[in-house]
């Protein structure tokens, strides 16, 4: 997918793409911008709680493991 928005942007495209992904979210020069009580708010990527959730659980797995399978 990132493959053919970059091929697709370089031919001048935009996009406007709602997702959890930190993967699509990681597109070079990708506007982000979250929606707050007050409104949008521009963020960086590494403010956005998708990306901390993943890296969180990418050093940390199996403690991520325990507490999302927690009974």
């Amino acid at each position: 997918m990132l493959s053919r928005i970059h091929q697709l942007v370089e031919m001048n495209s935009q996009f406007i793409i709602a997702t959890h992904s930190p993967i699509v979210m990681a597109y070079p020069g990708a506007m982000i911008l979250q929606l707050e009580e007050k409104g949008l708010k521009e963020v960086n990527y590494e403010e956005t709680e998708h990306y901390q959730i993943m890296k969180e659980f990418i050093n940390k797995r199996e403690k991520m493991l325990d507490i999302l399978l927690e009974p």
